[in-house]
């Protein structure tokens, strides 16, 4: 027990990451709640049955014992619904990030089953000149008939480009060889970014709901400043080739969406299905620049090994963005990390792989590693594969990443993992992924 105490005692060094909201090794982005606080509707009794969470201990129970070891703890308040939080992160493509964050969650109504409304706030800066500030949400009414899921960014980015498609050579003439870049030459844009989102949700079914909403993306001041104004980049080919300005663009348009989910938890789920198809239609009477109709699908299984221990889980995970019409501006293309979360593809930066049309399928086996569930790990492997519009389809070519990762449990009531995991792809891209909750 007491070495047991002890292990406890030396991962509370990770408390420093738990301001992580996103990934590392990538574009700075907020978690989309669109998808990473997916519906779900499960009864009490079921998680009280899977969860067992007086035998847990999770990091609040680490910081009661580290900082009042003599006290028992207060077993009849619960904890506060807000938690503020510095909000640190580092890797190559942002430098070094310092911020703060503040999260808060609250059940609306007296329903029993209604899920709890949650809401986060963050602004940072980081050594590569980078600012970002974001508001977001996720509420539930009473009942969960209906669901109000939406965000609000500005931002100052730096993101890392590497041209378009899968990494093959595709076309005859020079301008196409710089676009494909099948060589993985780096490249870096600047930009001022803006978006407000927001969609409503409306329970239609049992387990299925419907949804539409709203999406602005506003980019200004576009620029690589490292690369020579008469220089050609991918960035420039596609955006003259498509007819967008070089300096500015918006994508604006309508969604809708229909939702399918059994999930039994929406943050780490031991079984379940979960999914989700849906339409973007970018409108050019919306202030958009060009018109288009994307198609975009994100699916889930969630599989248990054991009664015993239902930590134990295979997790399965595919999403797709398809271009069906119109054109989309470079920096919106659906690729690497794109996905709500902006966790799909690990192993690679954000946007490593893009096309007008993208598909990521993702396994990983979930196990416990000590009784108590403080830690546990993750293995995973994923391939990605995208077009290029100059001969490379969709499903001819692609790109593996894998990796493995550990997890520490952060709140034992709602399943809340700090991930921390190590990964690699082609190419010699490898680093370290950080984050709170699982990757799907």
């Amino acid at each position: 027990m007491q070495h047991s105490q002890g292990l406890n005692r030396f991962f509370l060094l990770l408390l420093l990451f738990v301001c992580i909201h996103k990934c590392g090794y990538s574009q700075l982005a907020p978690v989309d709640s669109l998808k990473e606080d997916s519906l779900r509707i499960v009864s009490e009794k079921i998680q009280k049955r899977g969860d067992n969470l007086d035998m847990q201990y999770d990091v609040g129970d680490l910081a009661h014992d580290i900082f009042y070891p003599n006290k028992k703890p207060d077993l009849l308040h619960k904890r506060s619904g807000i938690t503020i939080i510095p909000n640190i992160a580092a890797n190559p493509s942002i430098g070094f990030q310092l911020g703060i964050k503040a999260v808060a969650g609250l059940k609306l109504g007296n329903d029993p089953k209604t899920l709890m409304s949650v809401a986060a706030t963050s602004a940072s800066i980081t050594t590569k000149g980078i600012i970002y500030f974001y508001l977001n949400h996720n509420l539930f009414t009473s009942g969960n008939k209906w669901n109000l899921q939406g965000s609000l960014v500005a931002a100052k980015t730096v993101t890392p480009d590497f041209g378009l498609g899968i990494g093959q050579d595709a076309g005859v003439s020079e301008q196409d060889k710089v676009l494909t870049n099948a060589g993985r030459k780096g490249y870096v844009l600047h930009s001022l970014y803006f978006n407000f989102r927001e969609k409503v949700y409306k329970n239609i079914a049992r387990n299925v709901f419907v949804g539409a909403g709203v999406s602005f993306d506003i980019r200004r001041k576009i620029e690589d400043r490292i690369t020579a104004a008469n220089k050609l980049t991918p960035y420039k080919i596609y955006s003259d080739r498509y007819g967008f300005d070089r300096n500015q663009y918006s994508s604006n348009g309508l969604l809708f969406s229909i939702q399918y989910t059994t999930r039994d938890n929406q943050n780490r789920a031991y079984k379940g299905i979960y999914a989700d198809a849906g339409f973007r239609v970018n409108q050019t009477w919306m202030g958009s620049t060009k018109n288009a109709i994307q198609f975009t699908t994100d699916f889930r299984k969630y599989v248990s090994l054991s009664k015993r221990n239902p930590e134990h889980v295979i997790a399965f995970w595919n999403w797709g963005s398809y271009l069906l019409t119109g054109a989309l501006p470079y920096l919106e293309l659906p690729g690497t990390g794109r996905d709500g979360g902006f966790r799909s593809g690990r192993g690679y930066t954000v946007t490593y792989f893009k096309g007008t049309k993208y598909n990521d399928t993702e396994i990983e086996y979930r196990f416990p590693l000590t009784r108590n569930k403080f830690l546990s790990g993750v293995t995973f492997f994923n391939l990605q594969t995208a077009n290029d519009e100059l001969g490379t389809k969709l499903f001819q070519q692609w790109q593996p990443g894998g990796g493995g990762g550990l997890r520490v449990l952060f709140n034992k009531s709602t399943r809340t993992n700090l991930c921390l995991d190590y990964a690699f792809g082609k190419y010699g891209r490898k680093g370290f992924f950080l984050g709170l909750n699982e990757a799907f």
